[in-house]
């Protein structure tokens, strides 16, 4: 049982924003009104927090990046400590956390790819967004160069993913300097040779998963003409209902059918909205893409559609799919590959996966546990919603588990300074709080030095050496629980 006398200590496994929210719930909650309170660490891969803020969002949308603000409060709270550039499986495991925590907590979210298996999709210009993504955000892990030499380029899906793709695509290196994209990045963007940019969705308009405000942001590029087929605005009993259900897919039909029925301007780029093309084979030669093969859909009068048995060709060099996220596999854990989530009800992980994220077991009570160990964000429910979404994930999570927590077997070396000394015995250079505090202050003076907020630092050698150094010295390894001083 855990010792009542001692705060509840819990590790997170990833510092983005589900994992934060995660921690911030424990602070909030009633356990520490009564009780000795709660001591986290949150576990994150990369050498800085904030995950899909950071590496998941673009560089041009500093509202989103905004929520970073809110994150950063909870990160300052004393009873919280960060543990960066740990890999989770590798430099701690699931045994080792059981032994320095009452309970674990995995965000890990989804940062892969979805599949999409159509003839074609292995072809050289057939891309994944996700791997587009991680380019342009600078991050560490991935190649710092990519091919933009198509002219015409396919985006397939129709949520604010696709869009961000299609914007960047479709924007001037120069458009997005002002951001802290890095080096690398501007001169990948400013060589980028693209002119159309072609986003396909196999629904209507009233299926479109875009947010009505991301939708507008496309217009708003001096460089950017946005074309919508008139032939493509159609609703059916379905879709007028989802209309009258929801205002915000109202407000993203309209949009659509305003730019369906004005002229077509003279910015130098295109960016072409179709709907009712549903995907069937990326086409090639020589192993190259040269064009994507659709097929017409219409409405069936539920708001689905059917094939028509017509297609198209599309003159296209390179493909992005942003047909959904996936999480990956997480060690010494259950995972349903088709969901891509770990089996869990309500946060509480799954014994075996036999009941999906999200479905309830016939019987509650015979659902079988694995003890103290929850999940939260996407890698509980899938990738689906917006970032505040995963608050009320983190709320039901922490919930259920302190509601759990009185039968705990509880860590057998709890304090503070054991995991530490665990993580320095096998030398892992880990980045603390503080050390976020360095990296921050270090982007900014670059950013500073050409008259933008932040320029990004990409290489993980970069970062972690900038996090821990402090004053021309390397940080001793050991660290106390953050005081929220930027020391």
């Amino acid at each position: 049982m855990t010792d009542q006398t001692r705060p509840l200590r819990v590790a997170i496994v990833g510092a983005g924003p589900a994992g934060i929210y995660a921690a911030d719930a424990l602070i909030k909650s009633d356990h520490n009104v009564s009780g000795p309170g709660v001591s986290i660490d949150l576990f994150e891969r990369m050498p800085a927090p904030f995950g899909l803020i950071r590496y998941g969002v673009a560089p041009d949308h500093p509202r989103i990046k905004g929520i970073i603000t809110a994150l950063h409060k909870v990160l300052d709270k004393p009873q919280v400590r960060l543990l960066g550039n740990i890999d989770y499986g590798t430099d701690i495991t699931l045994d080792d956390l059981r032994t320095y925590y009452d309970a674990v907590i995995f965000s890990t979210g989804a940062n892969a790819d979805r599949d999409l298996n159509i003839p074609g999709i292995d072809l050289n210009g057939s891309y994944g967004a996700a791997d587009f993504v991680s380019w342009y955000d600078g991050h560490p892990d991935v190649p710092r160069t990519w091919p933009l030499d198509a002219e015409k380029v396919a985006v397939l899906g129709v949520g604010n993913v696709a869009l961000d793709v299609a914007r960047v695509l479709a924007k001037t290196g120069d458009e997005l300097l002002p951001t802290e994209i890095p080096a690398n990045v501007y001169q990948g963007l400013k060589a980028n040779k693209a002119l159309e940019v072609h986003v396909f969705g196999r629904r209507g308009p009233a299926q479109a998963k875009f947010t009505p405000l991301e939708l507008r942001e496309l217009d708003h590029s001096p460089n950017i003409e946005v074309i919508v087929n008139p032939e493509d605005i159609d609703y059916d009993e379905g879709s007028e209902a989802a209309r009258r259900a929801s205002k915000q897919v109202d407000m993203v039909a309209n949009t659509l059918q305003d730019w369906a029925i004005r002229d077509i301007g003279t910015r130098p780029h295109k960016l072409f909205l179709h709907f009712f093309e549903s995907p069937t084979e990326i086409l090639g030669d020589n192993g190259n893409v040269t064009g994507l093969r659709t097929e017409r859909t219409e409405l069936d009068g539920t708001g689905n559609v059917r094939g028509t048995g017509k297609y198209n060709d599309w003159n296209v060099t390179a493909v992005y799919r942003a047909v959904g996220y996936l999480s990956q596999n997480i060690s010494q854990l259950p995972f349903d590959d088709q969901a891509g989530t770990i089996p869990n009800e309500a946060g509480r992980v799954l014994a075996s996966s036999g009941h999906p994220a999200g479905s309830t077991p016939a019987a509650s009570s015979t659902a079988t546990y694995i003890p103290a160990t929850y999940v939260t964000g996407w890698i509980k429910r899938g990738p689906v919603g917006l970032i505040g979404h995963t608050k009320g994930d983190a709320n039901e999570t922490v919930a259920n588990l302190l509601e759990d927590a009185p039968t705990f077997q509880g860590a057998t070396e709890p304090d503070e300074a054991a995991v530490v000394k665990f993580l320095e015995d096998k030398h892992v250079p880990f980045t603390t709080w503080d050390g976020w505090y360095r990296l921050d202050a270090h982007e900014r003076s670059l950013g500073e030095e050409e008259g933008r907020e932040r320029i990004k630092v990409v290489e993980r050698h970069d970062m972690t050496e900038i996090s821990r150094t402090v004053l021309n010295r390397i940080e001793p390894p050991f660290i106390t629980t953050n005081t929220g001083s930027s020391s």
